[in-house]
């Protein structure tokens, strides 16, 4: 079947109209609005809020909640918002270097929105020591963005979640349990926070006012036995008294109590993306003392610093005075993501690289080990 089209030439209407498009287009403009354009819009001010970079944070509340682990509050310069369970990172000068460190949130989401955030720090390692000794309501630090997967997620997770803490580990959980109380997140927490004793529990009277048919809270005590309280360690006896059907695991604690876990949750069967675990800071490393030359090009400097082999290659750069970028200081992130161009090295842990790092050639400092004098080339933080 054939189709015929007829090719018609400019008409006169058509004509007519294009010498009318200038004057027309004078016309409009010259009914629109004086008023100047927004300097910012809404899409602008929601996108700095959800990705809202570093910012000065200025202390404005100490709290003790145990011996070793205080409560910091923090105002913000500008609204932000976060995930319950997410981190990020704390950092100041500290006798000319900057350090930093990352943090679990205590505080709510909602609390960022209204430039608020709480972070609770046990004394620990080097900074963490420095916070618990000389920090003050009016010392300035600076914060970076909000971080990590440590979150609950309603694509792959069970609408059931069962919290493992130990000690300082209830951190993320306690900003988890306000954030269901509050509405912002929808799923139910049953928290088991193990502790040596009752005065070690962070946040208990604080979780226990949040206890409703959404959020359980069940403590485990080692070292004393409690009426009210499970004694022991968090064991799949615990686990089976407290929670059954499809849930999620989540944990955040000390290493030895993810490696005792683990073995007890064999018994559930739990498919892998139903378990996750919160993962730890590198720290010292248990070998002979030796020291190392690290020949560090950062931007257009290149310096030699000392590096001692207990100490990550990030450590070293910050005791050097070196600002090297840092995020979740377990290398997992891929923040500190630098060029190894020689030198031996050892990792911490898992190796959490991807392919391409190892085949040509990068390292994470924040959980790399020297193992001889090094050379790297670093990015600017």
């Amino acid at each position: 079947m054939a189709f015929k089209f007829k090719i018609q030439s400019l008409g006169l209407l058509d004509i007519i109209r294009f010498k009318k498009l200038v004057p027309n287009r004078r016309e409009k403009l010259a009914q629109g609005e004086d008023k100047p354009l927004p300097v910012s819009y809404r899409v602008n001010e929601t996108a700095k809020i959800l990705h809202p970079g570093f910012q000065k944070a200025k202390l404005i509340k100490i709290e003790l909640n145990t011996e070793d682990t205080k409560t910091y509050t923090f105002e913000t310069e500008r609204p932000f918002y976060f995930r319950a369970g997410q981190y990020l990172t704390l950092g100041c000068n500290v006798d000319g270097s900057y350090v930093s460190r990352p943090y679990a949130i205590s505080s709510a989401p909602e609390k960022g929105l209204n430039k608020e955030l709480s972070l609770t720090i046990k004394k620990c390692g080097f900074f963490s020591g420095y916070l618990f000794d000389n920090a003050k309501p009016g010392d300035e630090f600076r914060i970076g963005d909000p971080s990590g997967e440590f979150c609950y997620e309603p694509i792959k997770d069970s609408k059931q979640v069962l919290a493992i803490a130990g000690g300082s580990g209830i951190t993320p959980f306690y900003s988890m349990a306000q954030s269901i109380a509050d509405g912002t997140s929808d799923f139910s927490l049953t928290i088991i926070y193990g502790a040596k004793t009752e005065n070690d529990l962070i946040f208990k009277k604080e979780l226990e006012a949040l206890v409703c048919d959404k959020i359980k809270v069940v403590y485990v005590l080692s070292a004393e036995k409690k009426e009210g309280y499970e004694y022991g360690f968090i064991g799949a006896k615990i686990i089976k008294k407290y929670i059954s059907g499809d849930f999620t695991v989540m944990m955040c604690g000390p290493q030895a109590m993810y490696e005792f876990v683990e073995k007890e949750l064999a018994q559930f069967n739990l498919p892998i993306k139903r378990v996750k675990k919160e993962a730890n800071c590198v720290g010292v490393r248990d070998v002979k003392d030796a020291t190392y030359k690290i020949t560090v090009h950062i931007g257009f400097e290149v310096k030699t610093i000392d590096a001692k082999a207990t100490e990550t290659v990030l450590t070293a750069m910050e005791r050097a005075g070196i600002n090297a970028p840092a995020k979740c200081r377990a290398g997992g992130c891929g923040f500190c993501h630098s060029r190894l161009v020689s030198g031996k090295y050892s990792i911490a842990g898992a190796d959490k690289r991807r392919l391409a790092d190892l085949k040509f050639g990068y390292i994470h400092p924040c959980c790399t080990y020297p193992d001889s004098d090094m050379e790297i080339v670093v990015p600017k933080a």
